[in-house]
């Protein structure tokens, strides 16, 4: 593949919902929607597909993904949730992405956790995933240009795609499985806490 940094770039992987990009006053629906639109407009697959909808928000209220809102308004925190949600739903079912936060959820509301410092390391550490998954990205498809080179075909930027797609679909898998392993564990600890009490 050519222009390999430029083809990353298209990605738009180091967009993240910053603390300074959240408002100190509580957010409407709607305003909440608009920011995160504009926050991950580049990620979009398409110009027709949403960032974020009232229905999603609605279900992640529903699901109790986040702790209620008051007055029809989004604190800060919940923006914070909510940007989470929208990394985690990407490879998590919705109700994993829930007993993920549940625990958190309860620590803000029943504890005044301060998830702004929570959210400063989650951020830190999506820069540092970012600069990993660029190093990791390279190596796949300089790998994959290698791999493809012996086959020997006229057909090799097709075969290139092909054999990256099915890379990064492993890789993300891999990633998936242990993201699940870990809110099954987090989920039986629950259970297990609940059944002592």
């Amino acid at each position: 593949m050519k222009h390999k940094h430029e083809w990353m770039e298209t990605l738009h992987l180091d967009n993240q919902l910053s603390i300074e990009d959240i408002p100190d006053l509580d957010l409407y629906m709607d305003q909440v929607i608009q920011l995160f639109e504009k926050k991950f407009v580049g990620q979009k697959r398409n110009d027709d597909e949403k960032v974020l909808t009232k229905t999603m928000i609605n279900n992640y209220a529903k699901g109790k993904l986040f702790f209620p809102i008051k007055n029809k308004r989004y604190s800060k925190e919940h923006l914070m949730l909510i940007s989470m949600i929208y990394q985690m739903k990407g490879a998590l079912s919705i109700n994993d992405v829930k007993l993920t936060l549940e625990r958190l959820n309860t620590k803000i509301t029943d504890e005044s956790f301060d998830l702004q410092r929570l959210y400063s390391s989650y951020l830190e550490l999506m820069n540092v995933n970012h600069a990993m998954f660029e190093k990791d990205l390279l190596e796949h498809m300089n790998e994959v240009e290698t791999e493809v080179a012996e086959v020997n075909d006229n057909d090799e930027p097709y075969l290139e795609q092909v054999l990256l797609v099915a890379t990064l679909t492993n890789m993300s898998n891999f990633y998936r499985k242990a993201a699940e392993k870990l809110v099954d564990e987090m989920n039986q600890k629950e259970e297990g806490d609940k059944n002592e009490a």
